[in-house]
């Protein structure tokens, strides 16, 4: 059975993330989704808004699971949930010079995981949680946004921004 993570923070899931699930369901037996927290970021959403938006995105998903983990190496989460690959996305340069970095420690540490890497496509390239965000406040934000995010991501950000 082929296992595997795909890890982030996930404040809040975008419809780039959903397509890295997808994607992640099509490849593999299992994908847990895992819900990140570094004490070192501050988000604009709580662990369970995050979990909840996350759950509700994927939820249909049979070979889905999502979690949550905190303080702890990803390739070393990975493997206490039995996984053997981690799955990341590599939107551009920036990324793919951050993840060949963690790929190389990640190896280090857990020689057996194996790095899945997924390019988007251009539609999603742009997409992140960031640009998300930062398109709230605005008149008519919420028909930009929309086109973004799950549903159930956007029902987090009514619920936090409402009309603002």
């Amino acid at each position: 059975m082929k296992r595997a993570v795909y890890a982030g923070s996930f404040d809040p899931i975008t419809n780039g993330h959903l397509w890295m699930i997808e994607r992640g369901a099509q490849l593999f037996d299992e994908l847990v989704v895992a819900v990140g927290n570094n004490p070192d970021k501050h988000y604009t959403f709580s662990m369970p808004e995050r979990l909840k938006a996350v759950q509700g995105a994927v939820q249909g998903m049979e070979t889905v699971t999502v979690d949550s983990v905190e303080a702890a190496f990803l390739v070393r989460y990975a493997r206490s949930v039995q996984a053997d690959y981690i799955l990341r996305g590599v939107r551009n340069v920036h990324d793919y010079d951050f993840e060949r970095g963690m790929r190389h420690v990640n190896q280090d540490l857990e020689p057996a995981i194996t790095s899945v890497f997924l390019m988007p496509p251009r539609e999603m390239a742009e997409i992140s949680s960031s640009l998300v965000k930062g398109l709230v406040g605005p008149e008519g934000w919420q028909e930009v946004v929309r086109d973004y995010v799950p549903q159930s991501s956007f029902g987090i950000l009514l619920g936090k921004f409402g009309n603002k």
